[in-house]
């Protein structure tokens, strides 16, 4: 009779058995599996042309189907979609070689333990059941192993428990019969806790074997092996190549920020090809270490912060210092005469000196306060890094440090924020924030976490005027949920109070200037355009108005506001269609979908963190700031190309606990 411990620890164990044309000898490996009192069992039938499945069904299993070859492929496909009490996976074969009825040893292991592996070796029972072949192979692949990775292992065998949350950090990606090899690999690298169990395994009960018995198979499994264990050491060297490109990519930028100066674009580049390079190796590792994901965020940051910045932060400095002086800047340009005595030796670098203020009330008061403490670029540009880091941290907490690094290790976003001194993070956190605190699992209840979403939002228009439609997306969403009006107007009394309270500060009774809407910036101004340039091309009228494509985004809006009920995915859509449609695109812009993409690791989002830099070509050819269409083209079509890309891909994933 089983002990109480070990009815629990069976209760928590699912199984995984692939399996191709296993008729004969599955019922006995189902009959002694059930017998330990294993009651999840999932066949997963990879392809077989006999009564395989049949069987398993009529003896209780769950049977999946993966009709794609592949030993790992099988594997996988039976770890997908576990329930949530699942605390182990116990994998083994569907031909009866493996001795189930010695699987309460393995038991007595799992408190601590992380992974266990059957040793076939350790028994002169389970050594006479391997093949010559089998012996070498095995003893190849451990001794390359401990050369490796410096660890020994004696057997590769079918039989291990491992348990859930070691599997999922895994991020296994073999898809063949370098799947075992790969998990014991990985097992090592994570720091997994690992014992090998000494059993007498025993040849398979009937049957031809698909690997042993043939030596043309034996030999392509072994290349199969030997072609994974390459991989993986060059994986190794991926991570910290990555890591070392990035900061030695931020630090070859750093004296090369004044892109008013043509001789300064090659060398630019050329930093930014270096950091792009170490991005694109981020983009397959599996995880990484949350020490080495810090470390390169903050040094490659931190290496960045002393370059020449981009000219939107004179504006930043210029108006937060007139409120010092009692000056309203969305009624004072920068070139109004009554300002001409607070000019400073920087003034010359203010862009769009005859425009006044675009910045919502709340930029406007974070502007004052940081001039307040200093009137200094790097007081803004730590200010913009801290706010970055924050939401590198929220990300990182929800979808752990390899996929936050699209964001993290982003060189646009390092750039943008850290480097060219644009203060989009500002308006960011509370953005992403909001979106991660309205999708938590268990999703949060009461009204003290709606109020918090509300605010955050809120925070987040009173900052850029960009993100109004999310407040309105929130309040559609509340309306469906509801269906009354009071949850509805609390959000929207919530989400507007930030820009109430703020416009206050600055508009009078009768007026309240907040846009320049007669300026030539706000009608006719272009900058790097998609749609807007070539509908242009088409319509030469619509080049004299951007009101036109203002009113295709109201469009835009109408069939996604109703479509998208989830506020990351309708985040993630709008800004897409956002940027295609409008007429002033800046490279800094395409930061705004990076945490969106994050889930998803949407390629659009990765190739267009590369593409964008093409944009700072447009500052050394003042006053004509307009892309050739080459150009355009190199900037953009990464981005459709990767959307579309996305779009067709499936994304292979065990869920979150």
């Amino acid at each position: 009779m089983r002990n109480p411990g070990s009815a629990i620890a069976m209760e928590a164990i699912q199984v995984v058995i692939p399996v191709r044309n296993e008729e004969c000898t599955l019922a006995h490996v189902i009959g002694q599996l059930q017998a330990q009192g294993l009651r999840r069992i999932r066949v997963v039938d990879n392809g077989s042309s006999d009564g395989t499945a049949a069987i398993a069904r009529q003896l209780g299993a769950e049977v999946l189907s993966e009709p794609r070859p592949g030993y790992g492929r099988a594997c996988w496909a039976g770890c997908l979609n576990l329930a949530p009490d699942v605390d182990w996976l116990l994998f083994c074969d569907g031909d009866g070689g493996d001795p189930i009825e010695e699987l309460p040893r393995f038991l007595e292991l799992l408190p601590h333990h992380d992974l266990l592996v059957g040793d076939r070796t350790a028994t002169a029972v389970g050594r006479a059941s391997l093949t010559p072949l089998q012996r070498g192979g095995n003893r190849l692949a451990t001794t390359l192993i401990a050369l490796g990775w410096g660890f020994r292992y004696r057997d590769m065998g079918p039989l291990r428990l491992v348990r859930r949350e070691a599997f999922e950090a895994m991020a296994m990606a073999d898809r063949g019969y370098g799947w075992t090899l790969e998990m014991q690999v990985r097992a090592i690298e994570l720091g997994l806790r690992i014992r090998e169990v000494p059993i007498a395994h025993r040849p398979r009960l009937a049957g031809d074997s698909k690997i042993s018995g043939r030596p043309g198979a034996s030999l392509q499994a072994g290349s199969v092996i030997l072609f994974t264990l390459g991989r993986l050491w060059l994986r190794r060297l991926q991570l910290p190549a990555s890591a070392l490109l990035l900061i030695v990519g931020a630090l070859l930028m750093r004296p090369h920020g004044d892109l008013f100066d043509a001789a300064q674009l090659l060398p630019f580049w050329l930093a930014a090809a270096v950091m792009g390079l170490g991005f694109a190796l981020s983009w397959s590792l599996p995880t990484i270490p949350r020490a080495l994901f810090w470390a390169v965020a903050v040094l490659a940051r931190l290496a960045l912060l002393g370059m020449e910045p981009g000219d939107d932060i004179w504006r930043y400095l210029w108006e937060g210092g007139i409120q010092l002086q009692g000056f309203n800047p969305y009624r004072l340009a920068p070139d109004a005469a009554v300002l001409e005595g607070l000019r400073t030796p920087w003034w010359s670098s203010i862009n769009h000196p005859d425009t006044t203020a675009i910045y919502p009330p709340l930029a406007q008061l974070l502007f004052q306060l940081h001039a307040a403490v200093a009137q200094q670029v790097l007081l803004f540009k730590l200010s913009f890094t801290a706010a970055d880091l924050a939401i590198c941290a929220l990300l990182a907490a929800r979808f752990g440090a390899a996929r936050a690094a699209l964001y993290a290790w982003n060189p646009l976003v390092m750039y943008g924020l850290s480097g060219g001194g644009h203060y989009d993070s500002w308006f960011l956190l509370p953005l992403v924030a909001a979106w991660l605190l309205a999708e938590r699992d268990p999703p949060p209840q009461g009204p003290r976490p709606q109020a918090c979403i509300d605010l955050l939002l809120g925070l987040s228009v009173a900052l850029k005027w960009i993100t109004l439609p999310l407040l309105l997306q929130r309040a559609w969403s509340r309306w469906w949920q509801f269906r009354r009006p009071g949850p509805v107007l609390n959000t929207l009394l919530l989400g507007l109070a930030p820009l109430l309270l703020g416009t206050s500060l600055f508009c009078g009774l009768r007026s309240c200037p907040l846009l320049p809407t007669s300026s030539s910036f706000i009608r006719h101004g272009r900058s790097a355009e998609w749609l807007p340039h070539w509908i242009g091309q088409l319509w030469p009228w619509t080049l004299q108005t951007n009101a036109v494509h203002g009113l295709l985004l109201l469009l835009a809006l109408a069939v996604l506001l109703p479509s998208s009920a989830r506020l990351g995915v309708f985040a993630w859509r709008y800004l897409v269609v956002l940027l295609l449609l409008s007429p002033v695109v800046h490279a800094w812009y395409f930061i705004w979908l990076m945490p969106f993409a994050v889930p998803s690791q949407n390629w659009g989002a990765r190739l267009v963190s590369l593409s964008a830099f093409v944009y700072f070509v447009l500052p050394s050819r003042l006053p004509n700031w307009q892309l050739t269409n080459p150009e355009r083209l190199l900037l953009w079509l990464p981005l459709l190309l990767g959307l579309l890309l996305s779009a067709r891909g499936r994304t292979e994933s065990p869920p979150r606990r």
